[in-house]
């Protein structure tokens, strides 16, 4: 089940009343099948055996679009949630670099006891230091990552279940084997599945035989099973807070220009100065992602000020008239 983002009903604070003319954008659900397709993100269920790029490589090849990307590696042995950006929706691959969450089996090289193995756990919990291992695809430099949780699910012989949640970037099989170390007794990570790449989780997960069987769905003449298993780009910004801007700023944002004040319609709370701020149109399309220049009360009593310094743009220029145009055909009606 696709979790739905709703900045349209989100954003509480209305600061200037605004209407959007039909004739220009549409709603992200009611985007054409090929439009979907290029603004499109899937949560791709991982098999054990190849890597992320030879995934995503699938995918482009199943879906026959020009581009896609990854976020988050896994390793070939690892499975789970691999999030595959469509065509325009590769440009938010750097913002979900946000917390993980992993099943592993970890194999202890003798047994130990119960209680001192889930104390030891227990000191990896916080900052911890960590060298990537020699098959990475970063520099072999120490560095701090955060461990939030370490629940050990099942323990049999040698053999322990757990679930770990952390920081992007943390290396679960070294964390298996420094526990292994505070043990005095060795341990290795012999299995590990991801079951969440912030935002996303195992439950909008679907296999690439799926994918496959819904496109051909499509080509026969259902696009319904493709619809149900991709969703907008616009459903995997929830995580961001949100602004909705009048018809007559879209285009400007559009061509990289900033937000000011006179262009926003409506916010949502607890915007905080320098927080990641999605750029909605009153119809829920995203038009881009821009760092808050203020807290959401400085930018509600704004009345002239850049409130969003625009950083990435997701909208094609064109889609809305300038505002320039938009104003005269106002002044005509």
């Amino acid at each position: 089940m696709i979790k739905i983002n709703k900045p349209l009903e989100r954003c509480k604070l209305e600061k200037s009343p605004a209407f959007t003319d039909p004739r220009y954008g549409c709603a992200p659900e009611a985007r054409s099948i090929r439009e979907h397709l290029e603004r499109g993100v899937v949560n791709i269920d991982k098999p054990a055996g190849p890597t992320s790029h030879e995934v995503v490589a699938w995918v482009t090849d199943i879906l026959k679009i020009d581009k896609a990307a990854h976020t988050g590696t896994l390793d070939p042995k690892v499975t789970g949630v691999l999030p595959v950006l469509l065509g325009a929706a590769t440009k938010l691959a750097d913002t979900f670099l946000g917390d993980k969450e992993y099943v592993c089996v970890m194999k202890l090289h003798r047994e130990v006891d119960e209680d001192k193995l889930r104390k030891t756990s227990e000191e990896f919990v916080g900052k911890i230091y960590q060298r990537p291992p020699l098959k990475s695809a970063v520099k072999r430099q120490i560095r701090i990552r955060t461990v939030h949780f370490i629940e050990i699910k099942e323990i049999e012989g040698q053999n322990v279940l757990m679930r770990v949640g952390c920081e992007a970037g943390t290396y679960i099989r070294m964390l298996c084997h420094h526990i292994g170390l505070a043990l005095g007794v060795g341990a290795h990570m012999s299995q590990l599945r991801r079951t969440k790449s912030f935002p996303f989780d195992e439950e909008t997960l679907i296999p690439l035989q799926d994918l496959k069987d819904a496109y051909v769905s499509f080509e026969e003449g259902d696009e319904s099973p493709l619809r149900r298993l991709i969703m907008p780009m616009e459903y995997a910004l929830g995580h961001l807070r949100a602004i909705i801007v009048k018809d007559s700023a879209v285009d400007a944002i559009c061509h990289g220009a900033d937000l000011t004040a006179p262009g926003i319609s409506r916010m949502e709370e607890g915007i905080n100065r320098g927080n990641p701020v999605v750029i909605y149109t009153l119809k829920g399309e995203a038009v881009g992602i821009g760092e808050a220049m203020m807290n959401s009360e400085d930018i509600y009593r704004a009345e002239r000020g850049i409130c969003v310094e625009t950083m990435k743009v997701f909208m094609k220029p064109g889609t809305y008239p300038k505002g320039w145009r938009r104003r005269a055909e106002v002044a005509e009606w």
